[in-house]
């Protein structure tokens, strides 16, 4: 029988050393807090440049697995860390802002994520955090806050929430989601024609929700805060038709 040849992947050497460096976090020989040896050390272990090391590192830095100090102290060099929330919620804005992600898909995903952390948040956020999503929620009611304040304050309050439910994936996804489109929610504040009947109307829902978490009801809580997605991130999704 004769042989069947297949084409061999060619991979630039970065995306090697990426490869290995990815294979000793799966094997646990790699942990967050560990540092990786200097790059005049490890090239050359690695048979690449330190050119290619330093492209493979930059990635690892993008994407939120690692962190490189510059200098010769001993905090210098590139140490493995779990910082996934900034790093998520940059790929996905990116994503969206290309069209990977339709406005409709990112409105559906939201509710699914809020939905489960406010009614998980019932049951297990602890009072301080609540406290911590109660001034923000005074804050946004202040008739001084400014539509660009406001919608800090929002994504805060629902990351908060988020992070209460005693989930930390959905915690980091639903930041991510928020923060993915946090402009457009800006834009569609600014565009509101009674901006504090808006902020008004908007903040007694969020005080609403805190109070139905603070009482441990759930699924009432799921079920406001789909209507109050679907009231502001709805009109995007009708403005731009949905697919």
């Amino acid at each position: 029988m004769p042989v069947e040849w297949q084409p061999v992947r060619q991979s630039r050497t970065h995306e090697l050393v990426l490869q290995s460096i990815e294979e000793r976090v799966f094997a646990g020989e790699l942990k967050a807090g560990d540092r990786l040896p200097a790059e005049r050390e490890l090239a050359p272990v690695l048979g690449v440049s330190r050119s290619a090391l330093r492209e493979a590192l930059r990635v690892l830095e993008t994407i939120g697995v690692l962190v490189a100090q510059p200098g010769r102290g001993p905090d210098s060099g590139a140490r493995i860390v779990r910082n996934p929330d900034d790093a998520l919620g940059r790929l996905l804005r990116l994503h969206f802002a290309l069209g990977s992600y339709s406005l409709h898909d990112v409105l559906e995903a939201r509710v699914v994520l809020e939905r489960s952390s406010w009614e998980a948040a019932a049951r297990h956020a602890r009072a301080e955090d609540l406290d911590a999503a109660g001034e923000l929620v005074a804050r946004m009611g202040e008739p001084d806050v400014g539509v660009a304040e406001f919608n800090d304050l929002d994504t805060r309050f629902h990351v908060l929430i988020a992070g209460s439910s005693g989930n930390a994936l959905t915690s980091t996804l639903t930041s991510a989601v928020r923060e993915s489109v946090r402009p457009l929610i800006l834009r569609a504040l600014e565009d509101a024609g009674d901006w504090p009947a808006t902020a008004g109307a908007l903040n007694a829902q969020h005080e609403r929700l805190l109070r139905l978490v603070r009482e441990g009801r759930g699924a009432e809580a799921a079920d406001l805060v789909e209507k109050h997605i679907r009231g502001l991130h709805g009109t995007l999704v009708d403005e731009k038709g949905a697919p």
